[in-house]
């Protein structure tokens, strides 16, 4: 029986037509027709938590763009206590090349808390999609009826030895593994497959905003725009270099007046967030501004109206903020490293930086360089829309899919037919 939802007058809900005027009809068309097969197919994302960084927007966006193809398409969220999600932030740090003390009794908590999930979660469903490693150990307690995918979000390109040697015999029990660029590939049985995330243009975060609004944002926070906004955005964590912003701020505020902006959110399953965002507010002053709210629009105003925005992270699976301010016409001086390197071409439509003082340089420059910045800024919106839209994201998904036997995806068809 098909199920049928009834739309909310004067609600839209984003779907793949939406992306026609940005990718083309042939484009539309095509996904279509791949998707035609998946019809009535049932799959299952799982992660750890609904909000915070850049997989659970990247879930809010592509579980509707899946569903908007004819795939019905959910998403699970796993729970768990205080003590589990600091264990499992110490694995995502270890799997970035960071130490990590692997106790007995904390694998013991780690899977002891997945089985609980795995019995609330009834994941019966052609095919489950396993989000980085707080819920990997959740496909050894169901009987498989189709293909399980495991999609490691991270950088992976120096995982702590110890906690791979204790991880990769459950990944193996996974039909695939997705990372984001091939920097991050292992040794493993299983298949490894490269899709880089991607934004949805739609989203709170994304879509356009008029002037009006932007002011109203940043008037709403108290943030000053007389003089330049130079902007970081992103979770507060260690691997995103908060302490080298500011430092890099500092050092270009001596040649050109700025204000800097550093926004963030803490997870829900990111427990050192809160001490990061506490360890930075003392160095806050009038034109150093630290703030920890989760809101999408102010998010979009900041992107829009800051000169210059950064993302100098350490560490960067992909760095999703990266793509939505060069999307908004912004260059980005990102760090050097992971997936920030897949979208900006240094010099081109941004800067790749490995230094504090190489940061505080390009600030400068492309804050006297009002032509150059535009011109960046042109650059790296034009390679988010070949590269970086959510509908190159759900293609190579689609592919995946299809690649798998058919034979998964009978029970979907009947029932759909």
């Amino acid at each position: 029986m098909t199920e049928f939802h009834m739309p909310v007058p004067g609600f839209h809900v984003t779907g793949i037509d939406d992306y026609e005027p940005l990718v083309g009809r042939e484009t539309i068309e095509r996904l279509r027709e791949k998707a035609r097969c998946l019809h009535g197919v049932h799959i299952a994302h799982v992660n750890s938590t609904y909000y915070g960084g850049g997989v659970s927007q990247l879930l809010s966006s592509l579980t509707l763009l899946m569903d908007s193809v004819g795939i019905k398409t959910g998403w699970r969220v796993i729970v768990g206590s205080p003590d589990f999600f600091s264990i499992t932030k110490k694995m995502h740090n270890a799997l970035q090349g960071g130490p990590i003390n692997l106790t007995d009794r904390k694998m013991e908590l780690y899977e002891a808390i997945i089985h609980e999930n795995s019995i609330r979660n009834h994941l019966d469903h052609d095919i489950v999609i396993v989000h980085d490693p707080q819920p990997l150990p959740i496909i050894n307690y169901y009987r498989r009826r189709g293909p399980w995918i495991w999609r490691c979000h991270i950088d992976l390109s120096h995982p702590n030895d110890e906690l791979w040697h204790y991880l990769s015999p459950l990944v193996e029990k996974y039909d695939a593994v997705i990372l984001s660029c091939p920097d991050y590939a292992q040794k493993l049985a299983t298949p490894q497959l490269y899709f880089m995330p991607a934004i949805d243009p739609f989203s709170i975060v994304n879509r356009e905003l008029s002037q009006e609004v932007c002011d109203e944002r940043l008037h709403h926070y108290g943030i000053p725009t007389d003089l330049p906004l130079i902007v970081q955005i992103s979770r507060f964590d260690r691997w995103k270099d908060p302490e080298g912003v500011i430092k890099a701020f500092q050092l270009a505020r001596k040649e050109v007046p700025a204000t800097l902006v550093l926004l963030g959110n803490v997870a829900t399953d990111d427990p050192e967030g809160e001490n990061v965002y506490e360890s930075l507010l003392d160095q806050r002053e009038e034109r150093i501004i630290i703030l920890s709210r989760q809101d999408g629009s102010l998010v979009n105003a900041l992107q829009r109206r800051a000169a210059v925005v950064l993302q100098k992270s350490i560490r960067e699976g992909f760095g999703l903020t990266v793509s939505e301010a060069m999307w908004k016409g912004k260059p980005v001086i990102g760090g050097n490293t992971g997936g920030i390197r897949y979208q900006i071409k240094d010099g081109v439509n941004g800067y790749l930086v490995d230094t504090i003082e190489e940061a505080a340089d390009r600030i400068v420059r492309l804050l006297k360089d009002g032509e150059l910045c535009n011109h960046m800024g042109q650059q790296a919106r034009e390679t988010v829309r070949e590269r970086f839209l959510l509908t190159r994201y759900l293609e190579q998904y689609l592919d995946l899919f299809n690649s798998f036997e058919p034979s998964f995806r009978l029970v979907g068809n009947q029932l759909n037919s």
